[in-house]
């Protein structure tokens, strides 16, 4: 698998995770009086988004990708949801033969 193929997994894993804290641990604290929820998941999360923050970074030098691109990705880390945007743009960018490496 390449390196651009393994950013784009761990970043839907993430967005996930995000996804997963926001709307299924943060009520089960506050609605339902569980914050083990927010601690196990709060702490998942957290370890995802460094790994993607630390490989957005390395492929934002293996690539070349300008300032702004690198900011918007960084950015897509911390906005619910606009993880599964970027994966469709760098889906559409790779060409086809990265798509099927493995």
């Amino acid at each position: 698998m390449s390196y651009i193929n393994k950013f784009r997994l761990i970043s839907l894993v993430e967005g996930v995770s995000f996804l997963l804290l926001l709307f299924v641990a943060m009520p089960l604290k506050y609605q339902m009086g569980m914050p083990q929820a927010v601690t196990v998941m709060g702490w998942a999360h957290g370890l995802l988004f460094m790994v993607y923050i630390s490989m957005a970074m390395s492929l934002s030098a293996r690539q070349g990708w300008s300032g702004m691109f690198t900011t918007l990705v960084m950015l897509a880390g911390m906005l619910p949801f606009a993880c599964f945007i970027l994966e469709k743009r760098l889906k559409k960018e790779l060409p086809a033969e990265s798509l099927q490496r493995s």
